[in-house]
């Protein structure tokens, strides 16, 4: 199954799990975030879900526990989302909020991205079912299927071949899109999600900088008055943003943290000190965190040194992400060192060293590739290796293609690892009849059913198909076969269909 048949088989089951939806009057229209989509190189879907306006209940004794859990999701802080709502889920097992708290605690683990946080959320969407089988279930088969969907575009073949199941006959919805995904599908399957949610929550961060308190008339009236005199004459208006940014009073936060993005769109010789301050000084996170996303588009040393010491010094999580995405932006030799030194420290969260070593993939250098492929030797933990190898795919060349088939090879790394190198070592497309050969020098059955599924991914290569009917005719595992049965089902090539009847026939 092709990166396009696989987008088209989670897009047609989104349609079919939508459709028992339809005519169900007033329930609100919800347009999914454009991570997932985008991923797939899909439109963005809407789906109208059953429960999408979470319900209220003033009276139960949990209704502020889980306003609480909520406040810390819409913020987009995920990880302590995801320990709230399983702290709900232990205590207020019985509240009537509990069936759309597990619902949460899944979205806000498949939020935070990576292989075990997505099988978290399987779990938690599973004992909602468990828990609560009357439930209603439309909203949480959808997030089942996007989170099935990132795991099938990571490597997953079980996940993948889920969903090719469920689409069913589903696929010829899903087949009207692909000749309009076909420029996409090279993309379709790279983990983007980390990118994309830093993508979002800058896009957020925008939004909250106009929007937020909407009915605080009199700092709208200001910011308003603000920003006209910015556009007519920014060099006197960014003194008096300065002033705003100055005034750390609680009452000023609101008017505060709209005046940062202000700053942040005149080019001015004030920007860089006042954005500096801001992310240095304001007792507000919310408006460091804003400071610091924007000083990724201040080109100079003195912002690059200002993110490394936030980055090095800092305790809040939230702000030092922002750090590492500011960094990235810069895309000079300093910036890169800094992220790569900090990929190295031990000291430092394990998720925060992720992001440093994913965006070092998206510097395509010479430099950065032989770095990652260094680093890689000397990590222990998965959760990095399987960051340095996503980020090393992103770069075409035979040097990584070699590396990531070593890492396939070396039986004394665990499956699993293995399995994510074969994946992404056969995304790259450089590799050809190197990794055909490899099907028959591995020994264990889970890295054969992973090339199988690899194979499939490679269905516009007369040699993929090949391989997969020279399994179905010469493999002895009955499960092997079925498995690269299923797999040329979905080709619709003629040699499958071929293959296929001979088999009924037989």
């Amino acid at each position: 199954m092709s990166n396009t048949r696989l987008a088209g088989a989670v897009l047609a089951v989104t349609v079919m799990l939508a459709l028992p939806f339809a005519g169900m009057g007033a329930q609100e229209t919800v347009v999914y975030p454009s991570d997932f989509n985008s991923a797939l190189g899909l439109p963005a879907t809407t789906v109208v879900m059953a429960d999408a306006v979470d319900p209220s209940f003033p009276q139960d004794t949990a209704d502020a526990v889980y306003r609480s859990a909520r406040a810390e999701f819409n913020r987009g802080n995920y990880r302590e989302a995801a320990r709230l709502f399983g702290q709900f889920r232990d205590v207020y097992a019985n509240s009537r909020y509990a069936p759309q708290s597990l619902y949460y605690e899944a979205f806000a683990f498949y939020r935070m991205g990576g292989d075990d946080n997505f099988r978290r959320a399987l779990e938690a969407l599973q004992l909602r079912q468990d828990r609560f089988p009357d439930a209603s279930r439309g909203e949480a088969r959808e997030l089942a299927v996007r989170i099935e969907g990132a795991l099938a575009r990571q490597g997953d073949a079980q996940a993948a071949e889920g969903l090719a199941r469920l689409a069913g006959r589903e696929q010829e919805v899903a087949a009207r899109y692909q000749e309009s995904l076909a420029r996409d599908q090279e993309s379709a399957a790279r983990d983007q999600e980390s990118e994309a949610r830093d993508q979002e929550r800058a896009a957020r961060d925008q939004q909250r900088a106009l929007r937020q308190h909407q009915g605080e008339e009199e700092d709208d009236l200001r910011v308003a008055a603000l920003n006209a005199l910015l556009q007519m004459d920014a060099e006197n208006a960014m003194p008096i943003l300065r002033r705003v940014l100055e005034n750390h009073s609680p009452e000023n936060v609101n008017l505060r943290r709209k005046a940062v993005f202000l700053v942040s769109q005149k080019r001015t010789s004030e920007r860089e000190e006042i954005l500096l301050g801001a992310a240095r000084e304001d007792p507000d996170l919310e408006v460091r965190m804003q400071a610091v996303y924007w000083l990724s588009q201040v080109r100079t040393d003195r912002a690059v040194e200002a993110l490394d010491s936030i980055l090095q010094t800092g305790t809040e999580t939230e702000l030092q992400e922002k750090a590492i995405f500011a960094l990235s932006q810069h895309r000079s030799e300093r910036s890169a060192e800094i992220l790569r030194e900090y990929a190295e420290r031990q000291d430092a969260p394990i998720e925060l060293r992720g992001k440093a070593i994913h965006w070092l993939g998206q510097h395509r250098s010479i430099r950065n590739t032989s770095y990652l492929r260094d680093l890689y030797v000397r990590l222990d933990e998965p959760e990095l290796k399987e960051k340095a190898m996503f980020a090393l795919s992103q770069t075409r060349s035979r040097e990584n293609a070699e590396f990531l088939l070593g890492i396939a090879l070396d039986d004394s790394e665990s499956v699993e690892v293995r399995k994510k190198a074969l994946f992404w070592s056969g995304q790259m497309r450089i590799m050809t009849q190197e990794l055909f050969d490899l099907y028959d020098q591995v020994t264990d059955r889970e890295l054969k059913e992973q090339l199988i599924f690899v194979y499939s991914q490679r269905r516009r290569d007369d040699a993929a198909i090949e391989k997969l009917i020279d399994i179905v005719r010469n493999e002895t595992d009955t499960e092997l076969r079925r498995r690269a049965i299923f797999w040329l089902g979905q080709t619709n090539d003629p040699r499958a269909v071929a293959v296929l009847e001979e088999i009924i026939r037989y």
